[in-house]
């Protein structure tokens, strides 16, 4: 059975010595305590929690799963206690406002909390990682009395969050919802409808549970212009802030899911339920945004969770399984057969995991340092161009993270062989949690339509050129570096490839307008590997710049992951580019009653 260490060794890495994230943040006012030592401690103790109360927990909850009865669904045996644990730790609230019992630290330090846990036990992450997407939007857009009642008990995690988007009929497209929200004389509203696929919407380990729910006012535009949001508690709180009456909102059934089964999903009936407007009358979606955002980085986060665990699983089975000999003689000539890590072909299933794997976690760290700066910077001008890295980077996070994350587990389980099928190992498991990720939180398509379709046209281009310049500085300041060209020479290739790649795209829709739906998801792929190959070009610099230090070892083994992924992984661009240009018509041709 796979366990999981937490990478801690790796994680600081890029945290302190790839992006000095400590440097950065603690000049931010409010992060003045910041520092590296303080991080450390942090990802330190939860570590701990992962390792030795989630991790153990993973495959027992898949077995168990999620049961429902006379409408309430029961977590999976020690949840609830791990939960507990969870709560006394304040690990909910770490990014949270003091203000409401929060700890005030930076997102850039929850993104690696939320990989560990997340690694450690997929389905049980899920849990307070909506609940802390519900803090972020009730904390923008909610009243002061909608602050004081709610975020406390929603910080500490005593109370769950959970988001109400998704209808039997309508899925991504929302302006199709039919819940309705009736005002009432005291102000509130009366919320009716059913709700689908609504993760976390009702389970034992949580006094309440505070849906924020999408609905229409009597009077709403049609479409998505007609869209608010509003705030519907399965318990009305009393004045002293406990649950008291029940709310006219019940869980009719949960799904049987393909994984994360300990990781509840409800169907949810809002029947008349007493809730209360948040933000502004039909600006619903644009607040539910707001929470969305910080999940669709989560979810990213989640996906290369996977593929992290995974790679530690079959590693350690690579090294252990005896089968064949090493092309080159028999490196065990004591033993029947040699490990399987000595063939070729399972060395490039690991070392390409790997490869992406890192790079993807420097980028959501780099990624998330820019939203600690699009909220804290004293510059407005630099707290927008913080907002548009993290805007163009977001899709890529998602997209990039899951898509990867599911081919990576499957990656990973074919070096089990058969072993990797059955569920001795655990492998199977990763594989179907995983899958999900790709779906929920906008599928990776909309990530990949948002990017063509909306962030390269954002600001006449102003994201994507922001982010290019970026990359372009790096390129400017390593100019001359003989011992950097192996890395420099061919990012700056790449990068010419992407910005060729984005003009003709632009270009082609103005003729096609099948163009940029055709392309988006090799044209994200294609973006996400040379923002791979900018992270890979950072994180080699340091490498040779420690590489004789007392940890040599790890800074060489850096500098030959970097050397692979720009040998066998980065010339992928070339045929991602050649498939994007190749347009719409041969997607187009067939007629619909050919298929």
């Amino acid at each position: 059975m796979t366990t999981y260490t937490v990478p801690l060794r790796e994680m600081r890495f890029v945290l302190h010595e790839t992006f000095d994230a400590a440097g950065t943040l603690t000049a931010l006012p409010g992060f003045e305590d910041a520092t590296a030592d303080m991080m450390d401690a942090v990802l330190e103790e939860c570590a701990k929690l992962c390792q030795d109360v989630l991790d153990p927990l993973r495959r027992s909850g898949d077995e168990e799963g999620c049961t429902f009865k006379d409408g309430k669904v029961t977590t999976p045996k020690g949840f609830k206690e791990a939960y507990a644990q969870y709560v006394a730790g304040g690990w909910c609230g770490l990014t949270a406002s003091p203000e409401f019992g929060g700890q005030g630290l930076p997102e850039t330090l929850d993104c690696l909390v939320a990989e560990m846990t997340s690694s450690a036990n997929l389905s049980f992450g899920l849990y307070p990682g909506l609940t802390q997407g519900t803090i972020l939007a009730l904390t923008a857009l909610g009243t002061p009395e909608q602050k004081k009642t709610y975020l406390p008990k929603l910080v500490s995690a005593e109370w769950q969050g959970a988001m109400c988007l998704t209808e039997s009929h309508s899925g991504s497209d929302l302006g199709l919802l039919r819940t309705k929200a009736v005002p009432n004389a005291d102000g509130s509203y009366s919320v009716t409808g059913t709700k689908i696929f609504i993760s976390a919407g009702e389970h034992d380990m949580v006094d309440n549970v505070i849906h924020l729910v999408l609905a229409k006012l009597p009077d709403a535009p049609e479409g998505s212009r007609g869209i608010s949001m509003f705030l519907v508690p399965k318990f009305l709180p009393k004045a002293d802030g406990t649950p008291g009456e029940r709310n006219a909102v019940a869980c009719g059934s949960i799904e049987h899911k393909m994984g994360m089964k300990a990781s509840v999903t409800c169907v949810m009936n809002f029947d008349g339920a007493k809730g209360w407007i948040v933000g502004q009358p039909h600006k619903g979606l644009a607040g539910m945004f707001v929470m969305m955002n910080k999940e669709r980085l989560f979810v990213g986060t989640q996906g290369i969770s996977q593929a992290e665990i995974a790679y530690q699983g079959a590693v350690t089975y690579a090294k252990d399984r005896l089968q064949g000999r090493a092309a080159t003689g028999p490196a065990n000539p004591d033993k029947p057969a040699d490990p399987i890590i000595v063939h070729p072909d399972i060395r490039n299933r690991l070392l390409y995991t790997r490869a992406i794997v890192e790079a993807h976690r420097a980028l959501a760290i780099w990624t998330h340092i820019n939203v600690d700066l699009s909220h804290k910077h004293a510059d407005a001008a630099a707290r927008q161009r913080a907002d548009d890295m993290v805007g163009i980077m977001t899709p890529i996070i998602k997209a990039g993270g899951t898509g990867y994350g599911s081919e990576l587990a499957n990656t990973c389980l074919q070096v089990f062989g058969g072993h990797g099928y059955i569920r001795e190992h655990g492998m199977e498991q990763f594989v179907r949690d995983v899958r999900i990720t790709e779906i929920y939180e906008g599928t990776n398509t909309i990530q990949a339509l948002d990017l063509v379709g909306r962030k390269l046209e954002l600001g006449g281009g102003r994201l994507f050129t922001g982010w290019i310049g970026e990359v372009e500085g790096t390129l400017k300041r390593l100019e001359g570096r003989n011992d950097m060209a192996e890395f420099t020479v061919p990012l700056k290739e790449s990068v010419a490839r992407l910005k060729s790649c984005t003009q003709w795209l632009n270009d082609e829709a103005k003729k096609d307008p099948n163009a940029k739906g055709a392309a988006a998801m090799d044209y994200l792929r294609l973006f996400t590997l040379v923002a791979y190959a900018w992270m890979w070009t950072l994180m080699a610099e340091k490498a040779l710049a420690n590489k004789n230090s007392g940890d040599a070892a790890f800074y060489d083994t850096k500098l030959t992951v970097a050397r692979y992924f720009f040998s066998r992984v980065l010339p992928q661009t070339a045929s991602m580019d050649a498939v994007v240009r190749s347009g719409s018509k041969a997607m187009m041709a067939l007629s619909e009653a050919a298929f």
